[in-house]
C-alpha cells in the first residue's frame, strides 16, 4: 500500500525538486519508504506502506526488460496465478511483490493488462519505448487517483490525492463552483470533479493514456444485467464461495492483520468468513459513543463472542473541534459524511495492533440495504399523477415537526422521506440522497453563483446523465444501486475509508467490493434486494445459520456520530466562527442571513439543519486552507 506521484511534462526535463515536495506531501500513505524515477520528461515517485515483501518491494521498479517503470498503490490479490502465467511465458523476476508482476503484465499484454487485474489499485506506468504514460484505477474505485492536464503546456501531473499536485508550478487553485454545487446538493463530490477547476479524478475502471498530447480515457470495466442461473440454494453455495475467496485474498500479508467490527451483518459477515479460515482468534476493532443510540458496541461484541475474536474497543468522548481541523489535513475537498470521525478513530484503534484491516464496506450498495430502496418503491406508487399534487402539500406539512432527538425517529424518517418528494420525479433514486433542493439553492446562492450553476437537476448534469443513460439497462432496485455504485459508494464511501485508514497509515480490505462479488449481486434479480420491507433480502437469507438471527435481523444503525446536538454544543463554537457573516461574505458565494436563520432553526430545534450546515462549515474549513492561502 502506497501513495504514488508524478508526472509527464513537454516543456522541460523533470525536476527532482519538484517531485520530491509532491511526495512528501503523502508521507501518510506511507511512512516506510519512498523512491523516485526521473528520465527526460517524466518523473514517477511512490510512498511505501510495507504489506507484502518488506525487504525487495522498493518503489518504482522496472519490467524485466527495464522498458517499463512503475508506481503503485494498491493490492493485487491474485498476483500469485498472474506471476506463474507470466513465469511460464519466460518473464524473470526479482521480487515476490505484486507490484513487480502488475508492471510486467503490461509488458506482456499491453493495455489490455488492466482487464485481468483483481484488487484495488492506482497505477502509473511509464512505457519508455512508445513515450506513453498511462494511469489505470481499480475496477470499483477502491484506491484515488487524481490528474491534472496543462492544454497550453499539455503537462499532466498526477498523484493519490489532491495535496500531492499542488506543489507543482502553476498548478491553477481556481473554485469549480459546479463542483461545489454538486457538493452543496450530495455532500460528496463525484467523478470526474474536484473543486479545483483544474483538477481531476480518474473515474473508477478507467485508464489514462497519455503521449505528450491530450489525455485519452479508456473504460475498461463495466458491470452488466446478465441474469444468474439457479435457485436460491445454488446461488447461495456461489456467494459463499465467492466470499470465502475474496476474504481469502485479502489475508495474505506479511505484517499483522485484523478486521472492522461494527456489529452490522457486513463486516459481522467478514469476521465470521476470517475466524473459519484463520486458526489464530481474529483481532477485531470497534468504536462506539456515550449517546446509546449512536453505539453499536453490544452487538459488535456478541459478534466477538461468537467467533472467539481478540476484541478490542474504545467508547470515545474526544474533543471533536480539534478533530475537525486535524483531519482536514486528509481531506483536500470537502467530504460531509458525517461517520469520517469514527473511521478515523477505529482506523488509530486498530493501527495500535495491526496494518492491515479488513473491512465490510459496500455490502450495501450492491446487496440493497439502504431503507430508501424501500423508499423508492413506495415513491413509484406516489409518482403517479394522482398523488402527485399532494406532495407538496405533504412535505410542507412535515416541515411543521420537530425533529426527533433519535437518530432513526418516526419522525426523522417521514421528514426525510417528504423532503425527498420534494425534489422532482426525474431525479427519482437521488431524491432520498440530496440534502439541498433547487428551492433551498435559491435563499442560499447568491445571485452569481445560480447564474454559474443553472441549478438543473442530476440527470442532466455531467457524470449523471451518462450514469441514468447507462442504470436504464438494469429494472427496479438494481438500477437504484447502479447509480449508487457508481457515485455516491466510490465518491463517498470509499473516500471516507482510504482518507481515514491511511491518515494513521492503516490499509483497509473490502472483499464485498471484489469485482467478482460485484457482477455476482448486480445479476441477481431487483427482488433478491430488496422484498416487501425487507432490505438485503438475498445477503441476509445467504448468511441464516452462520451469523447470530439478531444480528442478521436488527435494524441498520450505520456508522455515524451525534452531530444534531454537537452543532449546539461541542462544535457551536466552530460553527458561528466559520459561518459568522464576514466569512460569508468573503466567499461571496452565500446568503447570510438564510444561514443565519438556518442556525437559529437548527438552534431552537425548530428544525434539523445539521447536513447542510456541515457543508457549508466544511467548504469554509477548505476555502481557508486551500484557496485563501493561495
Amino acid at each position: 500500500m502506497c501513495g504514488i506521484c508524478g508526472f509527464y511534462q513537454n516543456d522541460n526535463r523533470a525536476d527532482r525538486d519538484v517531485l520530491k515536495r509532491m511526495n512528501d506531501r503523502i508521507r501518510h500513505r506511507g511512512p516506510d519508504d519512498e523512491g523516485f524515477f526521473l528520465e527526460g520528461k517524466v518523473g514517477l515517485a511512490a510512498r511505501r506502506l510495507s504489506i507484502i515483501d518488506l525487504v525487495t518491494g522498493h518503489q518504482p521498479l522496472s519490467s524485466h526488460t527495464g522498458n517499463a517503470w512503475i508506481t503503485f498503490n494498491g493490492e493485487v490479490y491474485n498476483f500469485p496465478d498472474l506471476r506463474r502465467d507470466l513465469e511460464a511465458k519466460g518473464v524473470r523476476f526479482r521480487t515476490k511483490t505484486d507490484t513487480e508482476v502488475v508492471v510486467n503484465m503490461y509488458e506482456v499484454y499491453g493495455l489490455d493488462f488492466v482487464e485481468r487485474l483483481r484488487g484495488m489499485f492506482a497505477i502509473a506506468i511509464y512505457d519508455r519505448r512508445a513515450q506513453r504514460l498511462i494511469l489505470a484505477r481499480d475496477h470499483v474505485g477502491i484506491k484515488p487517483l487524481y490528474y491534472h492536464h496543462d492544454p497550453q503546456s499539455h503537462n499532466l501531473v498526477f498523484g493519490s490525492e489532491i495535496k500531492a499536485l499542488l506543489p507543482y508550478p502553476g498548478i491553477d487553485r481556481t473554485l469549480d463552483t459546479e463542483a461545489l454545487d454538486l457538493f452543496l446538493t450530495l455532500e460528496y463530490i463525484p467523478a470526474p470533479f474536484s473543486l479545483f477547476r483544474s483538477i481531476r479524478k480518474l473515474p473508477a475502471g478507467h485508464i489514462l493514456i497519455f503521449d505528450g498530447n491530450g489525455p485519452e480515457l479508456r473504460r475498461f470495466w463495466e458491470v452488466s444485467p446478465d441474469p444468474a442461473e439457479g435457485d436460491f440454494s445454488r446461488l447461495r453455495e456461489r456467494f459463499l464461495g465467492l466470499l470465502e475467496e475474496a476474504v481469502k485474498m485479502r489475508m495474505i500479508a506479511d505484517v499483522p492483520l485484523g478486521a472492522f467490527l461494527s456489529g452490522g451483518i457486513d463486516s459481522s459477515a467478514i469476521v465470521a468468513t476470517m475466524s473459519s479460515l484463520s486458526a489464530a482468534p481474529i483481532k477485531t476493532f470497534s468504536i462506539g459513543f456515550e449517546e446509546k443510540s449512536y453505539s453499536e458496541l453490544p452487538y459488535a461484541a456478541e459478534v466477538a463472542r461468537r467467533f472467539g475474536t481478540d476484541h478490542h474497543w474504545k467508547k470515545l468522548s474526544p474533543d471533536i473541534q480539534d478533530l475537525v481541523h486535524y483531519l482536514s489535513d486528509f481531506f483536500d475537498e470537502p467530504l460531509g459524511d458525517f461517520s469520517n470521525f469514527p473511521t478515523y478513530l477505529v482506523s488509530k484503534t486498530a493501527r495500535e495492533e495491526v496494518t492491515v484491516v479488513l473491512s465490510g464496506d459496500g455490502g450495501d450498495e450492491i446487496f440493497g440495504g439502504y431503507e430508501h430502496y424501500i423508499a423508492q418503491k413506495m415513491a413509484r406508487i406516489l409518482d403517479v399523477s394522482l398523488f402527485r399534487p399532494a406532495h407538496r402539500l405533504f412535505a410542507q406539512a412535515t416541515h411543521l415537526f420537530p425533529p426527533s432527538p433519535l437518530k432513526k425517529g418516526f419522525v426523522n424518517r417521514i421528514k426525510r422521506f417528504s423532503e425527498g418528494l420534494e425534489n422532482p420525479a426525474e431525479n427519482r433514486h437521488f431524491r432520498w440522497m440530496i440534502f439541498l433542493s433547487n428551492y433551498q439553492k435559491l435563499h442560499l446562492y447568491s445571485a452569481d453563483f445560480i447564474a454559474e450553476t443553472h441549478l438543473r437537476s442530476l440527470p442532466r448534469r455531467i457524470p449523471f446523465d451518462l450514469y441514468f443513460d447507462r442504470a436504464r439497462r438494469f429494472s427496479g432496485i438494481n438500477r437504484d444501486l447502479f447509480l449508487d455504485l457508481k457515485t455516491y459508494l466510490v465518491d463517498d464511501i470509499l473516500v471516507k475509508v482510504d482518507r481515514m485508514s491511511m491518515a494513521t497509515s492503516l490499509e483497509a480490505r473490502v472483499p464485498l467490493l471484489d469485482h467478482r462479488m460485484v457482477e455476482f449481486a448486480f445479476s441477481l434479480p431487483s427482488s433478491h434486494k430488496v422484498r416487501a420491507r425487507t432490505t438485503k433480502w438475498f445477503f441476509k437469507r445467504a448468511l441464516a445459520g452462520i451469523l447470530p438471527e439478531e444480528i442478521i435481523q436488527r435494524r441498520k444503525e450505520g456508522f455515524s456520530i451525534p452531530i444534531k446536538n454537537w452543532l449546539g454544543h461541542e462544535l457551536k463554537d466552530l460553527m458561528m466562527e466559520y459561518l459568522s457573516p464576514a466569512r460569508l461574505a468573503g466567499s461571496g458565494l452565500f446568503n447570510a442571513g438564510y444561514v443565519d436563520q438556518m442556525i437559529q432553526d437548527h438552534l431552537a430545534n425548530r428544525q434539523n439543519h445539521s447536513h447542510r450546515l456541515w457543508a457549508l462549515i466544511l467548504f469554509h474549513l477548505w476555502r481557508e486552507r486551500y484557496l485563501a492561502a493561495g
